[in-house]
């Protein structure tokens, strides 16, 4: 199938760990010219490096997506350096995994500012660029901890319910500008490998499939039908599609990539 994305310019944020590194490679693969506009710019040029002979440009840039000067500058940089801005793919995230009752105020206002906020700023940075040109795609990468509420992620379940929300409504004002926003929701999805959690990453401490304990892994896989967790490039492979052409038609939905654990 021709996904049409060859040469068309991407903006990964957060892609310098876990999933939006995975994220990074499927959209290489598809020649794409690919910025990852990450917090940990040592980590994001570091992927970059991995994704190079892959096809296609990539390019790093120290973004902080709770500041919107930081990142209209790593728009401004992109339309300046590949001349447009194509596909937004809003990955950055952050989770502090506590009851909420004790949960300190610093940890759940990151959680808002990062999993939310950023993904306000970041859509808002794009849109006059895809509006003037009438095409543009808008791929946020939720939680499936958003469509059903997940204990331990009270405030993280509530940023990417209104990441999911937050997308249908900005799908439905530029639908007429040729714009699609959609949303894909993992479930635990946690680096295979060392060395693929950066600092800005929401796997603090560069935490493994293996650092995990059996009984722990065996409790949470036994919550997936398909009897596994996610690999970063599940993930990456519907945010591949849902920029491509092959989902033109498709506005305003929400993907759960996540082995069955939800099935809404």
């Amino acid at each position: 199938m021709e996904l049409g994305l060859e040469g068309k310019t991407v903006i990964i944020t957060g892609g310098g760990a876990n999933i939006g590194r995975g994220i990074v490679f499927g959209f290489a693969r598809e020649k794409a010219n690919i910025v990852i506009a990450d917090i940990d710019e040592e980590q994001a040029r570091k992927v970059a490096k991995e994704a190079e002979g892959m096809g296609g440009k990539l390019v790093a840039m120290k973004t902080d997506v709770t500041d919107y000067d930081s990142v209209d500058a790593t728009v401004k940089q992109t339309i300046q350096q590949f001349g447009k801005v194509d596909v937004l793919v809003n990955n950055a995230g952050y989770v502090a995994n506590k009851l909420f009752i004790k949960k300190p105020r610093d940890e759940y206002e990151k959680e808002i500012k990062i999993n939310y906020l950023g993904v306000i700023n970041c859509t808002r940075a794009v849109l006059d660029n895809m509006i003037e040109r009438k095409a543009g795609k808008i791929v946020n990468i939720a939680s499936d901890s958003g469509r059903v509420g997940e204990p331990r992620e009270a405030v993280y379940s509530g940023t990417k319910g209104a990441v999911i929300a937050f997308g249908k409504a900005v799908a439905k004002e530029t639908g007429r500008f040729g714009i699609t926003v959609n949303a894909i929701c993992p479930g635990a999805t946690i680096p295979e490998k060392p060395g693929t959690a950066g600092k800005g990453s929401m796997w603090a401490g560069d935490i493994t499939v293996e650092m995990i304990p059996p009984e722990t892994k065996e409790r949470i896989v036994s919550q997936y039908p398909l009897g596994r967790m996610g690999k970063p490039e599940d993930v990456a492979n519907a945010a591949v599609f849902l920029a491509s052409d092959a989902a033109n038609f498709i506005t305003g939905q929400t993907l759960s990539v996540s082995g069955g654990f939800s099935m809404v």
